[in-house]
């Protein structure tokens, strides 16, 4: 089913040209919505509001858009408060913008973004020259990873699903156990409901996450990278709650340098 509502955010720069024509090819359905949103930020507060909102329906319109939001405060709040009150089911950004020593410091807008929005978020690194052709899971066999996957079906609905996981042994520890839980969390991975067809069951490969996904990635030629918010938990390591937010350490790395697009989902609340 396709979302009835998509929020494309632009910073109005360069990194944000693909987000509303993207957000636009994933609202398919009659009726579907997409909002041009843009929070005002350091770069653009000293410009009046009139002329944002201008410059705002320009894009608007030039991609098909349905509407403009101009919004203040954090951008994380901001975008997650019009979410939930538009419904919306993705929320669409550009690539963040890197700030090599504030980065190290502390988290990017876009990971803030990314734990506060009430739906999954999509990072539009990509021309929109076509639909997804090639989707790669990199999956850790979460509930995160499972939202991730059951997302990535609306949003590329015409495209091949594959998956994988990166087998870490840590020193220590036995390899054929390791292996052997992941297998079991494998199977009840698959046994979650509303999953696509894959291509082939999820690849359990040894190695670290960034070489098997990157390897997988350009073998693939993957043009969508989808993900849980904690990607990087061993197979057998008890899920966080929910209400526990938190990236891994290859989320964050992909949120800021994404390889193609990529989809960040969390796990849906519970009850």
């Amino acid at each position: 089913m396709p979302f009835a509502t998509v929020i494309a955010a632009t910073d109005l720069t360069d990194r944000s040209a693909p987000v509303a024509a993207r957000a636009r090819s994933l609202a398919r359905s009659r009726g579907a919505q997409v909002l041009l949103a843009h929070v005002r930020g350091d770069d653009t507060r000293k410009i009046a509001a009139a002329d944002l909102e201008a410059s705002l329906h320009e894009i608007a319109a030039e991609a098909g858009a349905d509407g403009v939001r101009l919004l203040d405060g954090p951008v994380q709040t901001a975008l997650a408060d019009l979410a939930r009150a538009e419904g919306a089911g993705l929320i669409v950004l550009g690539p963040h913008r890197e700030r090599r020593v504030l980065d190290l410091l502390r988290l990017t807008t876009m990971e803030r973004v990314v734990l506060a929005a009430p739906c999954p978020v999509l990072i539009a690194r990509l021309p929109v020259h076509r639909p997804y052709r090639q989707v790669l899971l990199a999956t850790d066999f979460s509930a995160a990873s499972a939202q991730a996957l059951i997302c990535a079906a609306r949003v590329a609905p015409e495209a091949e699903f594959h998956a994988i996981h990166a087998l870490q042994v840590p020193l220590g520890r036995e390899k054929a156990t390791m292996r052997a839980r992941a297998e079991q969390a494998r199977e009840a991975f698959l046994a979650r409901p509303g999953f696509p067809p894959l291509a082939e069951p999820p690849e359990i490969v040894e190695g670290g996450v960034h070489q098997v996904l990157a390897f997988r990635h350009r073998e693939l030629d993957a043009d969508l990278l989808c993900l849980g918010t904690q990607s990087d938990a061993p197979a057998d390591e008890p899920e966080r709650k929910p209400a526990e937010p938190r990236l891994g350490n290859y989320a964050r790395d992909l949120v800021r340098v994404p390889p193609s697009d990529v989809l960040i989902a969390a796990a849906l609340p519970s009850g």
